[in-house]
């Protein structure tokens, strides 16, 4: 099987390499129409790019992706529900429910190419094994991960203050060797790492990529009083204490949409 006028586009980049997987960015969106084309160039200046995770499946290990991700594949591969048994689905259905992720993420395996749909976000490539082996991704960053790596639902400790905090009850955890593929507000370049040894991070937002799932994570107020707080201006934080570490992003996620069709912002 050859595949031509793909990766080696004279207007793709292969940003990215891990695993199986591999990130291409497209450098000019020429797929626009004419009434989009001048926030298309602007976007592309801003380096707005449509991205594309590309796996390879050699038939010895398969990928999960999040439910709808697929775009097309080519060779023999096959999609399964990936799911193992009654209690294995009655667990991904519990786990789907409180994560806010899809309870049945599809497996695909096989031999040949296996495309995801483009995406404006980043695609960053990481093994929970960066993180201790096991790392908790914040609310709708999975994209796609080896089917080597187990997924379970953490929750976060105390959970009244959740809401007030801007996170929900619980988590995605990522475990295991493997590559996963997330999708991040911005690149893996301007990630900043912070390392904790017995010690405590503060975060006034949702701003956190990834965390060592060993850590504890709560919602607590910045001020050990009501008054202390009202003080400071800041309220809520997510604090995370003991040993491990954080990806933490300089922005929050984006909360302006582009459109695929027409370039637009």
């Amino acid at each position: 099987m050859r595949i031509y006028n793909f990766t080696d586009n004279d207007d793709v980049d292969v940003v990215a390499q891990q695993g199986p997987f591999q990130i291409i960015e497209w450098k000019k969106d020429l797929s626009v129409p004419y009434a989009g084309a001048a926030g298309a160039w602007f976007a592309s200046q801003m380096n707005v790019r449509r991205r594309q995770a590309v796996c390879h499946l050699d038939g010895r290990i398969g990928v999960t992706v999040q439910a709808g991700a697929m775009q097309w594949t080519a060779g023999h591969i096959q999609a399964t529900t990936g799911v193992k048994g009654v209690g294995d689905f009655i667990g991904k259905l519990a786990r789907g429910a409180v994560t806010n992720e899809s309870a049945i993420k599809p497996e695909y395996v096989g031999t040949g190419v296996l495309v995801l749909e483009p995406t404006y976000r980043h695609l960053l490539l990481i093994s929970p094994m960066q993180l201790g082996g096991s790392m908790t991704v914040n609310d709708g960053m999975f994209y796609a991960c080896e089917s080597t790596i187990s997924q379970r639902a953490v929750m976060i400790s105390r959970p009244s203050a959740m809401v007030a905090g801007g996170e929900g009850l619980f988590n995605l955890a990522l475990e295991g060797q493997g590559t996963a593929v997330l999708e991040s507000p911005v690149p893996a370049s301007e990630l900043v790492t912070i390392d904790l040894e017995n010690d405590e991070l503060k975060v006034d937002g949702n701003f956190a990529v990834a965390w060592t799932t060993g850590l504890q994570f709560t919602v607590e107020r910045s001020g050990k009083t009501l008054i202390g707080s009202a003080a400071s201006g800041e309220g809520l934080v997510n604090v995370y204490r003991g040993t491990g570490r954080v990806l933490l992003a300089p922005v929050a996620a984006p909360t302006f949409n582009i459109n695929a069709g027409t370039g637009s912002v």
